[in-house]
């Protein structure tokens, strides 16, 4: 499951439209479309805000070469 998918699934599933998501996240409406519609020019504090909400974080993790 890719950002996008997680955002809009877990969104959904507490019942909240992007109205009402964006404002108990403390972002901009504009931030929740952009990142459930899988655009790549985020601001990664604010990703981490909305993912805040459902126990999640992007963090940086050291690629394990085989």
């Amino acid at each position: 499951m890719n950002l996008a998918q997680l955002v809009k699934t877990k969104r959904k599933a507490v019942g909240l439209t992007q109205e009402e998501f964006a404002e108990r996240t403390g972002v901009a409406l504009t931030v929740v479309r952009k990142i459930e519609q899988g655009k790549t020019n985020l601001n990664m504090e604010k990703v981490n805000l909305v993912l805040k909400m459902f126990g999640h974080q992007l963090i940086a993790a050291p690629i394990i070469k085989k």
